[in-house]
């Protein structure tokens, strides 16, 4: 509804992620989104991405986009622009100018920050000030696992994050459980600063508007994120045994390269239990309708695997980052996902671990905090008080 000169001035949120490999940071993003928009509240959400597509397929009601110019990193872990023939330095301060108008002008009461407390190379700062400065509340989002602990602390001490949770924030949430693994654990966090661990936001996830079409009958899934480095574990899957009465579905991912795909669907053509979709906006339900699952371990396919109770095999990607492959040993502890190494990547061990996966019997590991999104409202409910989060007439 267009605002009027005697409209009502709804509670804002705006969240932010800067999105350089994978959807991973909007995807948690939007989850938030919803949860919030599913607590009970009529809310203003402003979410600032570079991954605008997948924003736009997902966003709750009462929620806009704000794309910033897309950021790419490569296989060395090097960053630059997806699109545009600019160097790093413009790119960012194109990207800063973008968040700083925005977040002055919308003035949010709560401003979530995905992973990176300053942005990516700085680039949120002056945005961060705004909002201070305009009696707004600042969290820092983390997931899981970071990295390694030398490489996380290492990592948090040369982007000055300590610094800047002074300066700027009030609360971190950790969307994580901490008996699983703890990623701040080795970090300096400030103490005037607290810590929440939410729980993994994995249960309570929102149904897509799309429905992804997979035929009829129980189906073995492939996801690789966005699939930049995917194509050798979609491969993998693609030239497996599918177990008896059951067919493979792969998603490819939108970043795949159109090589990649094309070989994955000249695999599927010469088969008739084996479909390839090119990307798919119903993860969610993709994977609990699945009776397995192999993946590459980014944390919001894990939690909708283990909110689905679908078994999964994790293939990590180990480099540049040691993130998934920590996550997947530390749920493989608790017997919750089985893994598999890169190196040892083969369709005889994927098409062996199917045909046991699909008739497994339920795991009986150490339970694991899945609820992490129902505990985001009243987390912000407490940031800012119940009377801020209240919609008010403005003149």
């Amino acid at each position: 509804m267009t605002q009027t000169a005697n409209s009502e001035r709804r509670p804002r949120v705006a969240l932010y992620s800067h999105d350089a490999q994978g959807l991973g940071h909007i995807r948690r993003n939007l989850a938030i989104a919803h949860a919030l928009r599913g607590g009970g509240r009529d809310l203003d959400q402003l979410l600032l991405t570079s991954a605008p597509d997948v924003a736009h397929a997902g966003r709750p009601d009462g929620c806009d986009i704000v794309s910033l110019p897309a950021l790419a990193k490569d296989p060395a872990g090097r960053y630059g622009a997806r699109h545009l023939s600019v160097g790093a330095d413009q790119l960012v301060a194109m990207r800063s100018a973008v968040l700083h108008a925005t977040l002055a002008a919308f003035a949010p009461d709560v401003l979530i920050v995905d992973k990176h407390p300053r942005g990516f190379r700085g680039e949120l700062e002056p945005a961060l000030a705004a909002v201070r400065a305009g009696g707004g509340r600042v969290v820092l989002g983390l997931r899981d696992v970071l990295d390694d602990a030398t490489t996380a602390a290492r990592e948090w001490k040369d982007a000055r994050a300590a610094k800047a949770l002074r300066a700027w924030y009030d609360e971190v949430w950790v969307y994580g459980d901490p008996r699983v693994h703890d990623p701040i654990a080795d970090l300096d966090v400030p103490r005037r600063v607290r810590v929440r661990h939410t729980g993994y936001l994995a249960h309570g996830r929102p149904a897509a508007r799309i429905r992804t079409r997979v035929g009829a009958g129980p189906y073995a899934l492939a996801m690789v994120g966005a699939g930049e480095d995917g194509s050798d574990l979609a491969r993998a899957f693609a030239t497996a045994a599918m177990p008896a009465g059951h067919r493979g579905v792969v998603v490819a991912g939108p970043h795949m390269s159109a090589d990649a795909v094309a070989d994955l669907r000249r695999i599927a053509a010469a088969r008739d239990d084996l479909q390839v979709v090119r990307s798919a906006p119903d993860a969610a339900g993709l994977i609990a309708g699945a009776a397995a699952l192999v993946g590459m371990g980014g944390y919001n396919t894990v939690c909708e695997a283990l909110a689905a109770a679908t078994p999964m095999l994790v293939v990590p990607r180990i480099e540049p980052r040691r993130e998934q492959l920590l996550r997947a040993e530390a749920l493989a502890r608790h017997d919750a996902v089985d893994v598999l190494m890169p190196d040892d990547l083969a369709p005889g061990r994927v098409g062996d671990w199917l045909a046991s996966a699909v008739s497994r019997r339920e795991r009986t590991g150490a339970p694991i905090d899945l609820a992490g999104l129902s505990r985001i409202p009243d987390l912000l409910a407490d940031l800012v008080g119940a009377d801020t989060l209240e919609t008010r007439h403005v003149a």
